[in-house]
């Protein structure tokens, strides 16, 4: 991941994709340089429009959830409604099981 991401920051900052720069940042950042996947995602992103990759990419949410105390007592009843299902589905079986021996 960090290929690309040295990637990306070249391109971010206009500059240009090539083996030397990536190695250059992977170094800066003391990442062990494989060579090959560098000259692997050089080669791939030759023929990649980046600007348009990045505009046709599924966006990526983030989900913050908040602490308020509504959550932390929505919480306990969720647990408190999977009990009570549990525990209706328990009491059908034993109904139907009765129903056989009883």
């Amino acid at each position: 991941m960090e290929y690309v991401y040295a990637s990306m920051l070249l391109h971010k900052a206009g500059k240009k994709i090539t083996e030397e720069s990536i190695a250059k940042i992977l170094e800066a950042a003391e990442v062990k340089v494989d060579m090959a996947r560098v000259k692997s995602i050089v080669a791939a992103l030759e023929e990649v429009d980046i600007e348009e990759a990045i505009k046709t990419a599924a966006p990526i949410t983030a989900v913050a959830v908040p602490t308020t105390p509504e959550t932390k007592e929505a919480k306990p009843a969720k647990e408190e409604k999977k009990k009570e299902e549990k525990k209706k589905e328990e009491e059908e079986e034993v109904t139907g099981l009765g129903a056989l021996f009883g």
